[in-house]
């Protein structure tokens, strides 16, 4: 066959999705850049919240493309090869903590960056937003 039939996210999700997110990062105090990308990796909503810093809002998207591309968390890169990578994408690839996959039903429809805090708070974030969803968390 020439076509397949494939999920997308809605822009309802993402909405529901950015909202989750800054929910969380309120919650914790920690003001975050959120990208969510379709599973081409083109922005499909993005917020910098007050506060967050400006230069996240970058990474979190390099973060939400490369989860999105290697159906996997962007920390997942492993270290050894991260600098190689980014250097053959001309930056566009990252190992830094904070992008996850937006998986549904096993299909990967896009995937999601967070960025301004620790890895850990991105990573929080970015849980809380899937969660929104019913992503399944990664």
């Amino acid at each position: 066959m020439h076509v397949e039939k494939s999920l997308v996210l809605t822009h309802g999700a993402v909405m529901a999705m950015l909202q989750a997110g800054i929910a969380k990062a309120e919650e914790m105090g920690q003001p975050q850049c959120i990208v969510i990308v379709d599973a081409s990796g083109v922005a499909l909503g993005q917020i910098r919240m007050t506060g967050a810093k400006y230069l996240s809002l970058k990474s979190a998207e390099t973060k939400a493309r490369t989860a999105a591309s290697i159906r996997a968390p962007s920390d997942a890169i492993p270290e050894a090869v991260g600098p190689a990578i980014a250097a053959a994408t001309d930056n566009a690839v990252t190992r830094l903590g904070g992008g996850l996959p937006i998986l549904v039903d096993g299909t990967c429809v896009g995937g999601i960056g967070v960025g301004s805090g620790t890895a850990e708070q991105d990573k929080d974030v970015a849980h809380a937003a899937l969660a929104a969803i019913g992503a399944e968390p990664e």
